[in-house]
Parts: C-alpha cells; structure tokens; sequence
C-alpha cells in the first residue's frame, strides 16, 4: 500500500468511524516509520471522538511492559465507562488470566489453549458495552503490546465486523516489527483497512510549522525546516521549539538562522527510543563513526542488518545519504550512549580507521573518547595528528592530542619531546599555561633528556616569564653538553641569535656559538629560511637602521608566511622591523590581515601579540583611538600573568595613547599595576620607560620624565640598538629639557637626534625639528616648523603633526602674524581633534585670540566641495591655507609666482571666497593640509 499523507489518512479512518457508528464495525490498522505522526493521529481522532458519535477507550503499550500479561487490554478495560458491576467481572478476568499465563509459561500453543475462555469473557465486555455507546477502541505501539493483549485485540477485531466498534491501531512497520503476526493477520480481514502514513512533505511541513509560528517565521527558514526535519514530524515540533527559545534569548528578535539545539536533539532521541532497540544501536554505532562505513565491523553484525536499520532511519527522517541531518542529532544520540560503550566503540572505530588507512586525525579523535589507549601505535599518530591540527589552525584539539599522547607515552625522552610540543601548542592560547611543564622540563634537562632545539625552546619560555636565572641555566647546560648539535638543533641557534640581539640583548652571551659550517648548513625549510630572514631583518633595523629597499625584501617575507606552528616569530619580527624602520603605513595593512588569520585560527595568545604590535603601529600614526582599541584587546585576551615581560608593549601602547587623549586618570591606574622586573632587561622595557615618561612630561614633572629617558638612552647605547626608530630618546629628553630651563642641553639634544636620522626616519627627524625649532631665534622658527611638518607628513604620524601646528600657531602669534596665527590654529584643531588628543585641542581653543583679525564669516560658509578643484590648484591652495607667501609656494612646486597667482584666482572664484584667509579647513575630505 503506498503512503498516504496526514490529511487523507484523518479522512479515511472519520469515513470509516461513521460507518461503525452505524453498526458496521471496522478495523483500522495505521502503519509507518517512527515517529511519523501515527500517534498524534489517532489521538487527534480520540479528542474529537464524541462529536464524531462515538465513545473513545484508548490503550498505549510500551516496550517496557511487555512483559506484563494483559497488561493493555486492561489498560482499555480501566479506561472504559462500565457499571461497577460488569468493572467487577472484567477486573476478576484480568486477573485470573495473568495468574493462567504466568502458571503455564511463555509457549504460544499452551498459552492459546488455556486463555480461549478468558479472552472470550474479557472481549464480550467490551462488545456488550459497545451495544449501548458507539466505540472508538484505540491502541497506541500495538507492537509493543504484550502477548495476551495481542489475542484479545485480534479475538475482538473478529468479532466487530457486526458491531458498532472502530478499532484502531498504530503500528511501526520497520525492523522486526514490519512482519508481525498481530499485523499480517489483521490485513486479511474483509473490514481492516491500513493506512500508511509517510513523513510530511515540503509543503506539508510548511503548513505546519505556519500553524505553529507564523507565515514568517516559515518563510524565512523555509529549506532548514525540511532538511534538519526531514518531514519527521517530531523533529519538526523539535525546531520549532527551539526556534521559540531563540526568539526569546534574542529579546523577541528573530535570529538570522535556524539552529537545531536541546528541542532538537530531545525529538531525535524520543523517535529512537519509540523504535526497534536495533535501529538505536546502529544510531549509536553511525554517531560514533559520522559515517556508514565500516558500521557492520563496529557493530560486528552483518551488512544486511546494518543496511535495514539504515534504511529504516533514512524512512523516519532522522539521516539523509546515511547521516545525520544535522550534527545536534549526532551529539544527542552520542550523550545517550553510555560511557563505557562508548569508549569501547571509539577504542574499536580507532583499530578500524588506522587499519584502513584513515587519516591519523581521524584515528586521533577516535582514541581522544575511546575507554583505553594501549596501542603501540598511538602515540605517533597522536602527535601527527597534533601537528595538521596546528597547521590548520585547530589548536585546541592539537593541545588535545598532545596531552593524551603524553599520558600514554612510556619512553622517557620521547615524553620530553611530547611535553615541549603540547608547551609550545598551549602557548598559542595562553603563554601563561605552559609555565605548569617547567618543572618536567626542567628535571628533564638535569638528567640529560632535554637537549637540542627543545632546550631553546624551554630557554625562550623561561625568558618570557622573565625566569632569566632559568633561561641561563639551561643554556649554560645547552653549551656544557659537548655534543655535536644536529642540524635542527643548529637551525634553532642560528635563528635564536638575532633574536635575542633584538629582544633580550643582554643575554646573547649565553647562547651557544655555532660554527660557520655548521651555520650554512642550517636552513632546513623555507619556513626556517624566513625565520632567519626576519630576524636578521629586524636586527639590522634595530642596530643599524633602515636601509633603502629593506620594505620591500620584508614584505616578500610576510607575503611567504602564515601562522602555522613556527612562523610566529617571522611575522612578528617582521612587522616590527617594518615598524620601528619609520614604514607604518605598510605595517598595518598586514598586521591586520594576520590578526584576522589569527583569530580564525583561534590563537588568542598569537592574536594579542599581533594586537600589541598593531596599538604601536596605530600609536605611530598617531590613531590615539586606534592605539588604545589595540592594546586593550591585548590586554583582554592574555591576563597581564601571561603577557611575562613582553607586557611592556601593550602597556607602553595603552600608556602613551591615554597620555595623547588626557585620560591621565586611566594612565595614572596603569602605571599602578606592577610589572616585572625583568623586564627592564628587555626591548619591552624601553618602551614602558618612554611611556611612562611622556606621561611625566604631560603631568608636569619633568624631572621624572628626564630620567626616564635618560635611563632609555643608556639602556639602548648599552645594548648597541640607540637607533631613532626604536625610542626616539633624545628627541622626549629635549623637551624635558626645555620644560626644566635648560634650552642649550634641549638644543644639543635635538641636534644629536637629527644627525642620527637618516632620510628614512622622516618621523623622527620632524619630532627633532620641532624641538630644534623651540630652541632657535623667534623668527627663524616658522621655516624650522615647517620643515617639521613636512617631514611628518611623509612620516605619516598624524598626532606629531598636530603639536607642529600648534607651535607654528603660537610662533606666528608671538610674531604679530595674527591671521597666519588663526588660520594655522584652524588646521592644528582640526587634526588634533582627528587624533582625539584633547589637551592639544583645548590648548588650541584656550589660546586662539577671538579678537585677533578672525577669518570673514564669509569663510565659514565657503563651499566645502573641493572636487572642483583640479590637481594643481587644490596643491597651491594646500600650501596658501598653511601660510606660505606666493613665492615660497613657487618655490617649493617649481612654479612661477604668476602662475601661483593664477591657480588662486580659479580657487577663489571656484569656492566663492575673495581671500587666501577664506579657503576652508579641508581641501580634500579626510585628508589634513601638509604644512
């Protein structure tokens, strides 16, 4: 019979419901998959029974009472409206017929034998009643019912043909229920009929997820309803549920997509439950493997077993292409195995996936959930597993991996080599996990299993933490083994020296000296040969300075790498090489692509370093707001414990940015946190020490600031890396300078820092220029502030600019240049206001004259559509704005005077201005005027 759905099933059985109301009695048996809506129809019809005329007696059998003889026909007996009298008899039947069945064993002949009186007496009750009120007999799972009830219910559906009863029964037609005699004997009688309900169709499930929710909700999700629901019934009250909890943990907002939770998997569950015991354990079995595959030698059954269960799981809607619909089915059903089942079908489904070849991160989460691991091959799958998993950025399940491969490694040395990788993997997320292995670590060092490049790597961790004593130690121990290094081993010192040199100067001494042949034969991988490369970079940078070209051979670096396991350090050193060599602009584009990459990796620990980096990068460019965002993120992702002695970088950021904003309150309780020690042995520290200068300096005490970079300045001279990109000390121990009275140490201070600046340090040099102005003559300092700005504006360092704008306001002001003086202090607020340095613009506001020959207010109205302009005018206005005379613009564009002339009358007829004093704050929207 083929299947039929909700609608035309409820249709047929009310036709056949007024047929036995009028004294032709029928039989009706509903069939199908689990959980396709049989229950719900028959109880539908039970509710609207009375109107229908007729009186309903329901019964639901159940798996675990199939053992209690006459257990649902007493079910209907109870439910029946009887007089006391005919309750008496019947309840006396009951139990006689339980006391027989129990007396005479479970032999199907004995038992038909013996009940015939009984099932006689007990059926004639019923049909007696049925003489007064039409009825409506309804058993729920008949194929559950226990075996007594079941010839009762087949005496009693022979015996309505003549009366007024419908007798009907739902039955599952898959697994070892399908050919059930109960079932296959009800077919053949003239007045059965049975009605096969399918699973909802597309449609069928849209109209009912519309009753339930809406025309919107139904529409919005209108595919996810049908293939996580499978046109189940139960799966798709299951959704709806859930889609209702979403909608109430949104606020009543509805969510952007469907997803099957708790409602869900509970509805899988019960549909398992209701079915054949078999068909849930090839569920458990399909859970535990994702796929078909190899399922009959998990279960060690037969394919033919595992294919009918399959098949009747496909019929219910639970799978599609031997699947679950979704992976909350999946984790439903794997909750419902028992722990030590399901460690045993892990264990076995481990065994079948490494003898089939199957990739070893698939044998690894096999044996991650299996009871025991005692596998000789374990280990080293474990530890491949772990390797892929970091490589494509899966760091958490690599932890996972490495520490069971840990537990049940027995060879000593390879457990310290298991130990160093799970550090360096738990580093990722938190450096401050890993501290819990250096006693293993250690230990393992003092008995001589620690060597090689594993020994570097316990060196650096303890030279994060600031552990320095540790860190020489065990280079000490590194330099005392006598042995000829291996090549990965040399790799690994090779790389290590320029690093230190740059990070941890102090300690370079320490490290093993490897020998020029050793050294050339190094370079294992391309990965190794960028380590090297942006270390050696950075180092360059950091000793010698910038050198022409050195941007672009960087970024072929960072265009070669990504953040697997080794290359951390190549990106970071070479990001920090283009930062602190006066690029910027090319180091934040890329700092922020590997943030991203960080982040989708799901390396907290590599995407705070990166943020650091960034909040100086965006410090530099003078994005105050920026800097802060960047270095709070730092902050937030690692606690301060784990940041060890690199904290210095996102404080110092975080320091320096507050400072630019005024938010001396927020500076004040930063500075207030401890910080170690040791880190005043490290680059870090340098950067802590000019922030907490700046600091200083903007709180008035200038002494302190001094001291600070003074200390700075010996530092960096100590340590060989006294270059202007890195801290630009004498240019902060200038001012200090200036502010204590000392205007002759402020000025051979600042002449010290321009010689140093190459002309790829356009950053510094202005910062210098504008300290070198202050010390000079009034009426040579605007050409010395110009010059400034100019070379911060090819700097890129939006904040610097600001205080050279400020300080040419103020030199035109002393110098009686009043309109000279506002116009500047336009553009300066302007800028300052887009870095949100707020004591700058308050400064600006305080010490702007109203009075002082103010711009026409015709100025303020001037058209700010500056695209009219072309290129040549909007440069020439640019520099007319900043306060340039007509000669000096001729000067600095390679242009006659006349012609300067010309592009200003076009300008000013353009914009509908009379005057130079008149051309608008911004010549171009976004862009600050170049000075």
């Amino acid at each position: 019979m083929s299947l039929i759905d909700r609608h035309e099933a409820l249709a047929t059985l009310e036709g056949m419901l007024a047929g036995a109301v009028g004294g032709k009695g029928r039989v009706a048996l509903v069939s199908g998959t689990v959980a396709t809506g049989k229950s719900e129809l028959l109880h539908s019809l039970a509710e609207r029974a009375v109107e229908l005329g007729a009186l309903p007696i329901t019964a639901t059998a159940s798996l675990a009472e199939r053992d209690l003889p006459l257990g649902v026909f007493g079910q209907l007996v109870q439910d029946a409206p009887l007089v006391l009298e005919e309750r008496d008899r019947a309840m006396s039947l009951l139990e006689e017929g339980a006391r027989t069945v129990t007396s005479s064993g479970p032999e199907a002949e004995t038992l038909n034998q013996v009940d015939a009186q009984i099932v006689h007496a007990l059926c004639t009750v019923l049909l007696e009643l049925s003489e007064r009120h039409p009825l409506m007999i309804i058993v729920d799972d008949v194929h559950h019912a226990d075996r007594p009830s079941l010839l009762c219910l087949a005496y009693l559906s022979r015996r309505v043909r003549f009366a007024s009863i419908i007798a009907m029964f739902s039955h599952s037609d898959h697994g070892r229920y399908a050919e059930s005699s109960f079932a296959t004997e009800l077919t053949r009688y003239p007045h059965c009929r049975e009605v096969r309900l399918g699973p909802l169709s597309p449609a069928g499930v849209m109209e009912m997820v519309t009753a339930r929710l809406g025309a919107e909700a139904a529409t919005l999700f209108a595919g996810d309803w049908y293939a996580y629901g499978g046109g189940n019934p139960l799966l798709t009250e299951g959704l709806i549920e859930d889609h209702r909890r979403a909608v109430r943990a949104a606020g009543g907002e509805t969510p952007a997509t469907l997803v099957p939770g708790d409602g869900y998997g509970q509805a899988v569950l019960a549909c398992l439950r209701r079915a054949d015991p078999r068909m849930m354990r090839v569920a458990w079995g399909l859970a535990v493997l994702g796929e078909p595959a190899q399922l009959d030698q998990l279960l060690e059954v037969g394919p033919e077993y595992v294919g009918r269960e399959l098949h009747s799981l496909e019929l219910a809607g639970l799978l599609t292409g031997g699947r679950f619909r979704h992976e909350a089915a999946r984790t439903a059903v794997l909750a419902e195995l028992g722990a030590g089942e399901r460690g045993r079908l892990h264990r076995r489904a481990a065994e079948l996936a490494y003898g089939g070849g199957a990739s070893t991160t698939q044998v690894a989460d096999h044996l991650l959930h299996a009871d025991t691991v005692s596998e000789p091959w374990a280990v080293e799958v474990l530890e491949d597993a772990a390797r892929h998993a970091l490589r494509d950025g899966r760091v958490e399940p690599a932890v996972e991996y490495l520490r069971l491969a840990w537990r049940v490694c027995t060879d000593e040395r390879q457990r310290v080599k298991i130990t160093t990788a799970l550090m360096r993997a738990e580093w990722r997320i938190n450096p401050s996990t890993p501290t819990g292995h250096f006693p293993e670590l250690t230990d393992a060092l003092r008995r001589g299993h620690l060597r090689g490049s594993d020994a570097v790597v316990l060196a650096k961790a303890f030279l994060w933490h600031g552990r320095f004593d540790d860190a020489r130690d065990v280079l000490g121990r590194l330099n005392e083994t006598g042995e000829e290094p291996d090549p990965e081993t040399v790799t690994e010192l090779v790389i290590a020296r320029p690093w230190l040199r740059c990070t941890y100067t102090p300690f370079l001494s320490h490290l093993r000296q490897t020998t020029g042949e050793q050294s050339r034969g190094a370079i294992l991988s391309v990965a190794a040969d960028r380590r090297l490369e942006s270390a050696i970079a950075l180092a360059a940078v950091l000793t010698r300075g910038p050198r022409q070209e050195f941007a672009g051979a960087v970024e072929r670096i960072l265009r070669g790498s990504r953040l697997d396991e080794v290359s951390m350090d190549t990106v970071e050193n070479a990001l920090l090489a283009l930062t602190y060599g006066g690029r910027s602009d090319k180091a934040a584009p890329w700092c922020d692509l590997f943030i991203d990459e960080a982040s989708s990796r799901h390396a907290p620990s590599r995407r705070a370093r990166l943020s650091a980096i960034r909040a100086e990068i965006a410090f530099r460019m003078g994005d105050m707001l920026g800097a802060e965002f960047h270095a709070r993120l730092g902050l937030d992702t690692i606690p301060v414990s784990g940041w060890g002695v690199a904290v210095g970088a996102p404080m110092a950021a975080l320091v320096m940015a507050s400072t630019a904003m005024g938010r001396y309150d927020t500076v004040s309780d930063l500075l207030d946190q401890p910080v170690p020690d040791a880190m005043f042995q490290t680059r870090w520290g340098l950067h802590y020490l000019h922030a907490r200068g700046r600091y200083s300096m903007a709180t008035g005490y200038a002494q302190l600031a001094l001291r600070d970079f003074q200390r700075c300045g010996e530092l960096m001279g100590t340590w060989n890396l006294d270059v202007p990109g890195l801290v630009p000390w004498r240019v902060e121990a200038a001012e200090a300078c200036l502010r204590l009275r000392r205007p002759d140490q402020a000025r051979r201070l600042a002449e010290d820092q321009i010689r140093r600046c190459a002309s790829s340090s356009p950053r510094v040099h202005g910062m210098a220029m504008r300290l070198l102005a202050a010390t000079s003559d009034l009426r040579h300092r605007p050409m010395l502030l110009r010059q400034a700005g100019d070379l911060l504006q090819s700097g890129g360092d939006r904040y610097e600019l600001a205080r050279v704008l400020y300080d040419l306001h103020e030199t035109f002001h002393a110098l009686g240049e009043y309109r000279r003086a506002a116009m500047i202090a336009g553009r300066a607020r302007a800028v300052a206001q887009e870095c949100h340095a707020d004591p700058l613009t308050r400064a600006l506001s305080r010490d702007t004259e109203p009075n002082a020959l103010p711009a026409p207010a015709a100025a303020a109205d001037a058209s700010d559509d500056t695209s009219i302009l072309s290129d040549a005018q909007r440069r020439v206005a640019v520099l007319a704005a900043a306060g340039y005379t007509n000669r000096e613009i001729a000067d600095k564009l390679y242009i006659t005077v006349s012609t300067v002339e010309q592009h200003l009358t076009r300008t000013y007829r353009k914009l509908n201005i009379a005057s130079r004093a008149e051309l608008p704050a911004t010549l171009e929207p976004g862009t600050t005027l170049p000075v």
